[in-house]
């Protein structure tokens, strides 16, 4: 009866060590399958079938064992995209469901990923994250700086500003995403430096939908009086989807925009997607711009 007393503890961590074990290999294949797709994909779809004159072959072999070694999701998107920049190619980047533009570029091309299985990531179809409305960069100290505030949105309603260093949330170290999982509708403490000076600003995420660019355009939209004159002010964030440009169009016929005596249209810190005919805005009556092809 003693010697068994004795064994049980020793079965006890044996049996913990092998599910331990068994679930670092689950780990490593998932993180080695998810490499693989991407290194396929790439291969298989990639806009120039040279890939830039790169040997994608043995960018596989070089980077396969940083994949397996990873010990995180953030890890292995950290190795993917030093892979994926060996391409020296624009727009080609591995986002994980940590970081706002994996929602963002979700809802850009929902139309063509709902038939590839949408709803698996996102039930029910609805995409959104928890979040407070800022965009962000990484520092050289790994903190994150914010480079733009979209109007209407929590962040703006708290006071945080473009150039703000976020240190911490809630004490402990912020990520855009992750630090308001589970938060939204409830005060998070940002820790902050501004100008060399800290600070703690507290800050309730909300439930961010894709469109908070949108509406962030439309709140944007004000009147500075400046000596004498009227200037208006509109901040375009995003132009994936003619929308954004029949909504500015539509601020600028209306009060008080269309009584301003000059425009500033501010296009900074958002993403891209305008086409050259946009510019025909306070000209309708000239020829429509259009790419030039730069080989005739």
């Amino acid at each position: 009866m003693a010697a068994a007393s004795a064994l049980a503890p020793t079965v006890l961590w044996a049996e913990q060590r092998e599910a331990a074990d068994s679930a670092t290999s689950q780990a490593v294949s998932a993180r080695i399958a998810t490499f693989e797709e991407i290194w396929r994909t790439v291969r298989d779809r990639f806009y120039d079938p040279h890939l830039h004159g790169l040997d994608w072959s043995a960018a596989r072999d070089h980077y396969l064992p940083d994949a397996t070694r990873a010990s995180s999701e953030a890890a292995l998107a950290s190795v993917i995209n030093s892979m994926l920049s060996e391409l020296h190619a624009s727009h080609t980047r591995y986002y994980t469901p940590h970081e706002p533009e994996y929602y963002q570029l979700s809802d850009i091309f929902a139309g063509a990923l709902r038939r590839r299985g949408l709803e698996r990531a996102f039930p029910g179809g609805r995409i959104s994250y928890p979040g407070i409305g800022v965009l962000s960069r990484l520092d050289m100290q790994g903190h994150s700086v914010i480079t733009g505030v979209i109007e209407g949105t929590p962040a703006q309603q708290a006071g945080l500003l473009a150039g703000d260093v976020i240190v911490f949330a809630d004490g402990a170290q912020f990520q855009p995403v992750q630090s308001f999982r589970g938060k939204v509708g409830k005060e998070v403490v940002l820790g902050l430096r501004r100008t060399g000076a800290f600070m703690q600003i507290s800050v309730t995420p909300v439930d961010i939908e894709p469109n908070m660019f949108l509406d962030g355009l439309k709140a944007s939209a004000r009147i500075i009086r400046a000596n004498g004159r009227s200037i208006g002010y509109v901040h375009v964030w995003c132009y994936a989807g003619s929308v954004h440009q029949r909504t500015l169009e539509h601020l600028l016929s209306q009060s008080p925009l269309n009584g301003a005596d000059a425009l500033i249209w501010d296009l900074r810190d958002g993403g891209g997607g305008a086409i050259p005919g946009y510019l025909d805005l306070f000209n309708t009556g000239a020829p429509t711009m259009a790419p030039a092809n730069s080989g005739t």
